[in-house]
């Protein structure tokens, strides 16, 4: 699993984390379990993603798959990545 610097910064890890699960809701349960904090980063008390954060598996985002049954294969990376707002305008647009 990559994990932005952000969130690694937020809950105390390294930006990649090796899990072994056969889908992407079996590996949030491990991450539940070694790193309550990250989860909750990612998850919301429902166990919902977090609307401002998308999972991808590879290059395809989980919500455009089969969400948390979606299957893993042997080198497939889940990719935590937040939603990023604010910030100016181009004044010359």
């Amino acid at each position: 699993m990559q994990i932005p610097s952000a969130l690694c910064n937020y809950a105390g890890c390294g930006s990649e984390l090796a899990l072994e699960a056969a889908t992407v809701g079996m590996a949030l349960v491990q991450l539940k379990q070694s790193n309550d904090s990250l989860y909750r980063s990612i998850c919301d008390e429902t166990g919902a993603v977090r609307r401002h954060v998308n999972l991808f598996v590879n290059s395809a985002n989980i919500r455009d798959l089969a969400a948390f049954d979606t299957r893993l294969q042997p080198g497939d990376v889940i990719i935590v990545l937040p939603a990023v707002s604010g910030g100016s305008t181009c004044p010359n647009a």
